[in-house]
């Protein structure tokens, strides 16, 4: 756009350039016409090669990530402004940052194993696992850049949610980061995240985007001080942006994260969203960014709060149960889940990811009335409201 912004410049000068008082004046539009698109033309070709001499001068700073980029790291360089661009520059960003404050709560040195992989049918991922450490026992944050063709089942399930996109198989690219936190210690929950971003090209040409994404915390025993600082945080970024999109979110989450043949949900909830594609793609992009940067803040103070909290076997065989109704709704009920298994060229092992190390089933199991365990049972059943929400004034 700015190089075009300087020859329309360029060409507007020119226009206002008087004429030589001995110009044939039969000549003089088809000389100008002559010399205008030469010197546009040169201008143009002087400008691209500034550009790409400056470009080659530039190196993107992988080392702000877990690996090199899936997409070609001068690609990225000359593509800034694309959201496709933004959107994965981003979520690898997260990814290594989530990675590193983990890491900075295990002993020992315990590190995440990086796995680079690329996919045949278009684009790649990076997945981080760190299993078995003191601190957490399995923690799994991954990041996804795909490209390809969606089939006509897909499209066709999206289109039920109201997109507009041609009929058949579609090109299509995606971008996300998505996260689970196993930890050994029962006194600290779990948490999930999720933001990601969709693009699907039409016959036309034309472009169908949006943004989905979400965070939620699934403990093991309530801790209310927990919750409220959990949802603070998550509410502070979205109302940066909206203070009507937290407590939207906030339901569409506890309706979304419900396991229904249980009758309960599967945490405390946090905030939940999909299909978002206004008030623009930069205004979308930039409350995806703060929710996404609020995981940290919203989730280490409570690691750090009980990851040495004692505890014994009863809580142990609680969070294996736990566990249990967590690995139900993942393979049931989540549309993520569901969506990555019946893309093309699926990495069953990254998708799976999510799911602990351990879990266990009882059957017919209910926890002591007036525990702490039912505790949590009757909040997971009837959700609550953690922090108090303003009134909204309508003008």
């Amino acid at each position: 756009m700015r190089i075009i912004s300087k020859a329309l410049h360029f060409m507007r000068k020119f226009k206002t350039m008087r004429p030589h008082p001995f110009d044939c004046k039969g000549a003089q539009p088809q000389l100008h016409g002559v010399l205008t698109g030469a010197g546009l033309g040169i201008f143009i070709s002087v400008t691209l090669a500034q550009m790409s001499a400056k470009d080659k001068r530039r190196k993107l700073n992988t080392s702000l990530y877990m690996a090199p980029p899936i997409t070609d790291a001068d690609q990225l360089l000359t593509t800034e402004d694309d959201m496709k661009t933004k959107m994965e520059l981003l979520i690898m960003k997260i990814q290594a940052d989530f990675c590193r404050a983990l890491e900075a709560e295990e002993y020992c040195g315990r590190k995440f194993k990086v796995d680079r992989w690329l996919r045949p049918e278009g684009g790649g991922g990076i997945t981080c696992v760190l299993q078995d450490g003191e601190v957490f026992e399995k923690a799994g944050v991954n990041i996804s850049v795909v490209t390809g063709h969606l089939p006509p089942s897909a499209v066709q399930q999206m289109r039920t949610r109201g997109k507009k996109l041609s009929e058949g198989e579609r090109p299509f690219f995606a971008a996300g980061v998505s996260a689970v936190i196993h930890p050994r210690n029962p006194m600290v929950p779990t948490i999930h995240f999720n933001y990601r971003y969709f693009e699907v090209e039409n016959n036309d040409g034309s472009r169908q985007w949006w943004f989905g994404g979400g965070t939620d915390l699934t403990p093991y025993y309530l801790d209310e001080e927990d919750a409220i600082h959990f949802h603070k945080a998550l509410k502070n970024a979205c109302d940066e942006h909206d203070i009507l999109y937290y407590p939207k979110f906030k339901k569409w989450c506890d309706d979304y994260f419900r396991i229904e043949h249980r009758n309960e949900c599967r945490g405390l909830g946090g905030i939940f969203f999909d299909d978002i594609d206004s008030p623009s793609q930069e205004d979308a992009y930039k409350f995806v960014s703060a929710c996404a940067h609020a995981v940290i803040p919203s989730y280490l103070p409570l690691v750090r709060r009980h990851k040495n909290d004692e505890y014994g076997d009863r809580e142990r065989q609680w969070q294996l149960l736990r566990r249990g109704r967590y690995v139900e709704f993942n393979l049931i009920y989540d549309r993520g889940t569901k969506f990555g298994l019946y893309t093309p060229g699926a990495r069953y092992e990254s998708i799976l990811m999510s799911l602990p190390l351990t879990a266990r089933w009882e059957y017919m199991h209910a926890p002591p009335e007036n525990s702490k365990e039912s505790e949590l049972i009757e909040v997971l059943r009837n959700p609550k409201d953690w922090v108090p929400l303003e009134p909204v004034r309508v003008s």
